[in-house]
């Protein structure tokens, strides 16, 4: 079965001012992890004051990580010569790997403002994480960007704003794989977190993620204006890191005896 897609990617626009979908799915992302995380933090008797500063760290973390990973890893040629244009946000182009270490940064940060041990924090931000990239990724397919290779046969979506060719829907696929991450992370979250040693949950989330990330590459049209060696894309490339240092993490826990430094009721 073909579908033919060609969502208008502006949800609304009046006057000078334009929502996008992808904005609304982005901006989704945030609402939704402030309410999970409230709820965590409810759950373990943490008071939730410092969420609101929490978000806001998360916010520019992202964003300004995810904007200069697209940048450096991508396409840098044109950047180093077009500096101002990394300003353009509005332009598109976010990385999801730049993202991910922009909000390590900003976390580090937070976490030695307000004494909180970093692999607990990051342990229960694995769970809102998971289920925001999910909605992101449905972002990318209402903008039909990020879009699949061809699946050379008579079935797959055809987005009419790229070509005429029917193409894998990878950005679903990526969603429905975060989607069932979001769920896994929650039970074991649920019923063996207080067994667990910090940052065993993050090693969890950094393998499948991340791992999931490289897989779909092999499906996915490539991001980056250069090569790479190996026959890898660039997007594998920058998962790999991640899946080595969530590795790292789960083999560390399994040596360390309960570690969460909250009860989990």
């Amino acid at each position: 079965m073909i579908i033919h897609w060609n969502v208008n990617p502006l949800f609304f626009s009046f006057g000078g001012i334009h929502i996008r979908w992808y904005g609304l799915f982005f901006a989704g992302a945030f609402i939704s992890g402030s309410y999970i995380m409230h709820q965590i933090y409810d759950r373990e008797g943490v008071s939730p004051a410092e969420l609101e500063n929490l978000f806001a760290y998360m916010i520019f973390g992202t964003l300004i990580g995810a904007r200069l990973g697209h940048c450096l890893f991508y396409d840098p040629v044109y950047y180093i010569t077009h500096p101002v244009d990394i300003l353009k946000v509005w332009e598109g182009g976010l990385a999801s790997h730049g993202g991910a270490l922009g909000i390590l940064i900003a976390l580090a940060f937070f976490t030695r403002r307000h004494d909180r041990p970093l692999d607990w924090l990051l342990d229960r931000l694995t769970i809102p994480g998971a289920f925001g990239g999910a909605l992101i990724r449905i972002g990318n397919f209402m903008n039909s960007e990020i879009v699949g290779l061809p699946t050379r046969s008579d079935w797959g979506v055809v987005f009419e704003r790229v070509d005429s060719l029917p193409r894998h829907p990878v950005q679903l696929y990526e969603s429905l794989a975060y989607l069932s991450i979001f769920v896994l992370l929650v039970l074991v979250y649920r019923f063996r977190g207080h067994k667990l040693a910090n940052g065993k949950l993050t090693g969890l989330f950094l393998v499948t993620i991340f791992t999931v990330r490289f897989l779909l590459e092999y499906v996915k049209t490539p991001q980056a204006e250069f090569a790479v060696s190996w026959g890898l894309h660039m997007g594998q490339v920058l998962s790999i890191p991640f899946i080595t240092a969530g590795i790292a993490l789960l083999i560390r826990g399994s040596w360390q005896r309960r570690g969460n430094d909250r009860p989990v009721r």
